[in-house]
């Protein structure tokens, strides 16, 4: 990259379900420098009415953050994009407020509601409609079980895009981020009003859908009084943090798949226009925006989850664990002689792992797991196998459907770091594994609001993909320095 004189600073926040960061893109002498200001714990709470999220912490935790990034960048800063997880959403009331904090998309209300839709609605005719895979956590079956619970009043924003909100934008919903929701109509930019109008949602409660890139307004509020914020702008890059990581993979060709590896594992490769035939449908595939127009064609993996679950449930039964320490004790442990299934529904949902992990290896005719710390290793050596086997029957079956032959998998994400699954993943699927970077997630963000900034637009896919995957490749070329990373309850 050439280098930018006076270039204004940029900021991306990314909200995750167990930490939130926010980055700072600053322009030393004309190169790009990228640093972690700020980070925040991150997690849903045990309420008497259901898992939810703690909405005014997350808030607290920007806010700061972007502090702390104007303190850093008196050259001013051009531009803040939000990306974070899919799905789920704050319910506004007339004033513009939230009328209480977001449930969690593991709440288990969404289990009555997915059945109640399937009554109305077929899955087949879902995905025909939209091109979404059939989860229980997608926003569609929680709107629903808004109506069961008659707590379907007043607009909705999907919690990105709050956030922008509540910095100074518009009410929008970005097109990565909403096609997760199974509500957007299939290749296009418009709500399904078909889906709306069988179930009884309120399609005027949705907020109005816009492209990757665009500019929602002007950072307002008390932020806006440091001299730093401005007339900062303010975009929705890809606000969906899975489309803003492949956003942050600068490859070339039509050989490659990937992984961005957390909590979840979404497993695909992109495409450039929808694919829902038939062995797509029946494999629950789903086709989910990407920065530019184009399509994640990805399926959802239960990624991390079921690992971090288990070294939480440990560390309370006095048997403190970390994933380093866990790695290195399965390195030299032989295969496991059977495998589980890392996607069973109830793996999704949060405690007593160690029992619904006993209840597959009865069923497979395995011993089951005592609850003593030797057995932590095997069991940690299980979860990373049968993880690698599930990554690697997903590729085959991406090659499959779209006719690709793939040779490279690119693994970004805080998941890329684990060099035993990603060595475990290389053998069972056969192809080069690519790890990193882990930050891909922030590089993605800012490599798009760079090409907003700098008008490479195109009317029907937002900023342009290809001059996206420059502006990515050029970050990705200079160091992602992490000076300045303070790391907080």
């Amino acid at each position: 990259m050439e280098p930018v004189p006076n270039r204004k600073a940029s900021v991306a926040v990314d909200l995750g379900a167990q930490s939130c960061r926010v980055s700072l893109l600053r322009w030393p002498n004309g190169k790009p420098k990228i640093s972690v200001v700020d980070r925040l714990l991150n997690a849903p709470l045990e309420t008497t009415d259901g898992l939810r999220w703690d909405l005014e912490k997350i808030l607290d935790g920007v806010m700061r953050g972007l502090g702390a990034a104007a303190a850093l960048a008196p050259e001013g800063i051009a531009s803040v994009a939000i990306d974070g997880w899919a799905v789920d959403y704050v319910r506004l009331n007339e004033n513009g407020q939230p009328t209480q904090n977001p449930y969690c998309y593991r709440d288990p209300r969404t289990e009555a509601a997915e059945r109640e839709v399937h009554a109305v609605v077929s899955p087949e005719r879902l995905y025909a409609l939209t091109g979404v895979q059939i989860l229980r956590i997608n926003t569609l079956y929680q709107l629903y079980a808004d109506k069961l619970a008659r707590r379907d009043h007043g607009p909705w924003l999907l919690l990105p895009e709050y956030v922008a909100y509540r910095l100074g934008g518009r009410r929008v919903a970005e097109y990565t981020n909403a096609t997760h929701t199974a509500l957007v109509e299939l290749g296009t930019l418009n709500w399904c009003r078909r889906i709306f109008d069988e179930l009884g949602l309120d399609l005027n409660a949705a907020p109005e859908m816009v492209s990757s890139g665009t500019v929602i307004g002007t950072l307002r509020g008390q932020l806006a009084e440091l001299p730093a914020f401005s007339g900062t702008k303010l975009i929705v890059a890809a606000t969906h943090d899975t489309a803003a990581a492949v956003a942050g993979v600068p490859a070339a060709g039509d050989d490659w798949a990937f992984i961005s590896s957390g909590t979840w594992s979404l497993v695909g490769t992109v495409l450039p226009s929808p694919c829902v035939d038939r062995e797509a449908r029946e494999l629950n595939f789903t086709n989910l925006g990407g920065a530019g127009g184009t399509i994640c064609f990805l399926k959802n993996v239960n990624g991390m989850w079921t690992l971090s679950q288990c070294l939480e449930e440990w560390e309370r039964a006095g048997h403190p664990t970390s994933v380093a320490e866990l790695v290195a004790a399965c390195e030299g442990l032989p295969r496991p002689p059977a495998l589980i299934d890392v996607d069973e529904p109830q793996l999704l949902l949060p405690g007593n792992t160690l029992e619904k992990i006993n209840a597959q290896l009865e069923r497979l005719g395995q011993p089951p797991f005592q609850r003593e710390k030797a057995a932590i290793p095997r069991i940690g050596n299980l979860l990373l196998h049968s993880l690698a086997a599930r990554y690697a029957a997903v590729l085959r079956s991406i090659e499959q459907i779209t006719g690709k032959r793939l040779r490279r998998l690119f693994i970004v994400g805080g998941g890329s770091q684990n060099h035993y699954l990603n060595l475990l993943t290389a053998e069972r699927s056969g192809l080069t594994v690519l790890p990193g970077p882990v930050e891909s997630t922030t590089i993605g963000n800012f490599a798009i609001q760079l090409a907003a900034l700098d008008g490479d637009w195109s009317r029907s896919g937002g900023v342009v993909a290809r001059s996206v995957a420059h502006y990515a490749e050029q970050l990705i070329g200079n160091s992602f320095a992490l000076s300045g990373d303070r790391k907080t309850d």
